[in-house]
């Protein structure tokens, strides 16, 4: 727990140190790695960011105008799956559990081809530190193929992580100063 207290607190007092400009042009453009990978017709997962989540709201605007179906993650409680809801970017989200906001229980299922991913730390590996429910990691063992893409501060960029044999690494980790891949 301490080391989810120590990531947040640093990206809080990151964002805290960032101008309006810093913030309004961090994470919105698509970088040309990223944008090779949202090709029309793929379907993109994201997640509307809370408090000082890097906030991929931009992205998945630009995806969709690019042609692919969004998504976003759609969470009853702490242990049930986490579900992906069919989403357009404008339309009404709901309220859910941890201040999520997500889109109504009567939106689409479906299973993305890339899923963007909200962390509190990554490291060299591309291993994450989630929220610690584990909800990220059940839905991306269950996806496949799925491309695991995570979104952050540069800031949350760890030394190493302590991994768990259930954690899955991600693909690559955009940050507002990079794009990380193995």
């Amino acid at each position: 727990m301490a080391l989810r207290q120590i990531y947040r607190q640093l990206r809080n007092d990151f964002v805290a140190g960032l101008g309006e400009q810093e913030k309004s042009i961090a994470f919105s453009r698509i970088p040309s790695p990223m944008a090779s990978l949202f090709t029309p017709g793929k379907l993109i997962a994201g997640y509307i960011a809370k408090d000082t989540e890097a906030d991929p709201i931009a992205l998945l605007i630009t995806a969709h105008e690019m042609g692919c179906p969004i998504a976003l993650p759609y969470v009853t409680s702490r242990t049930a799956p986490m579900r992906f809801l069919r989403w357009t970017p404008g339309n009404p989200l709901e309220a859910g559990p941890f201040g999520l906001m997500q889109p109504p229980s009567d939106a689409e299922i479906c299973s993305p081809d890339i899923v963007l991913v909200p962390l509190l730390a990554f490291d060299s590996r591309l291993m994450r530190l989630g929220q610690g429910a584990g909800h990220y990691d059940r839905a991306l063992s269950v996806l496949g193929d799925a491309i695991a893409i995570g979104i952050a501060w540069s800031v949350q960029h760890a030394p190493s992580l302590i991994i768990d044999p259930w954690d899955i690494p991600m693909d690559a980790v955009l940050t507002e100063k990079s794009w990380m891949t193995l």
